[in-house]
């Protein structure tokens, strides 16, 4: 941004007062000045992208938002393949485990990160749902899918941590999130195991939380 702060830029958010590129303020709308400081939308393969199946059941759709962003690893092999055609495989094996093997009627997650940086959309309906900043039920936390959402980042993360296009999309995706639902990174991210018993999303990845938390309040500002 030019001299003129974001800080000032919100300050004129309410006034029909916007930033131009030059740096000169320009008449507008509320609106206007708060689409100049909204994160921007990190690139998310929908499911018709990646194949998925349609779910058993009619997804749910909650008309509230989430308070909290769950962070998951796969628990499956560290691969060093990083294809975009790896991250579609990736979550069509992910869907066919959570609906043939764990029978629920849908992928459980809402978003699935894959070790390359590729994001896939993951439960029915959950872009546009995020777009009007209403929540899809997950599978994803038991005992909490009313109120969070969750990304399931592929991946053992128990001694290593992800690689850096993984944790690069990881910050993204958050940053969009937080921004999308009014969200404080500082009290909205979390780890699946501070919901459930269970070692996910590892402890390396779950000891990086705090730098998570911390980058994702910067790309907000």
């Amino acid at each position: 941004m030019t001299d003129i702060s974001r800080r000032a830029l919100l300050k004129y958010t309410g006034t029909g007062l916007a930033v131009a590129a030059s740096g000169l303020l320009v008449v507008g709308t509320a609106s206007t000045a708060q689409a100049a400081s909204a994160v921007a939308k990190p690139t998310i393969l929908t499911r018709a992208q990646w194949g998925a199946r349609a779910p058993k059941h009619p997804t749910t759709v909650l008309n509230r938002k989430p308070d909290r962003i769950v962070v998951h690893h796969t628990d499956t092999a560290n691969t060093t393949d990083y294809s975009l055609a790896h991250a579609k495989s990736l979550s069509r094996s992910i869907q066919n485990h959570h609906m043939d093997t764990n029978g629920w009627d849908d992928v459980g997650q809402h978003f699935t990160n894959s070790r390359g940086g590729y994001l896939l959309e993951g439960r029915d309906k959950t872009l546009p749902s995020v777009a009007q900043h209403k929540l899809v039920q997950g599978a994803q936390v038991s005992g909490h899918n009313d109120h969070t959402i969750g990304i399931e980042n592929e991946g053992h993360y128990t001694s290593v941590l992800p690689p850096a296009a993984q944790w690069n999309a990881l910050v993204k995706l958050c940053a969009y999130l937080c921004d999308q639902y009014g969200l404080d990174p500082k009290v909205a991210i979390r780890g699946h195991r501070d919901f459930n018993a269970t070692e996910c999303p590892g402890d390396a990845l779950y000891a990086k939380l705090p730098a998570l938390r911390t980058a994702v309040a910067k790309v907000l500002g």
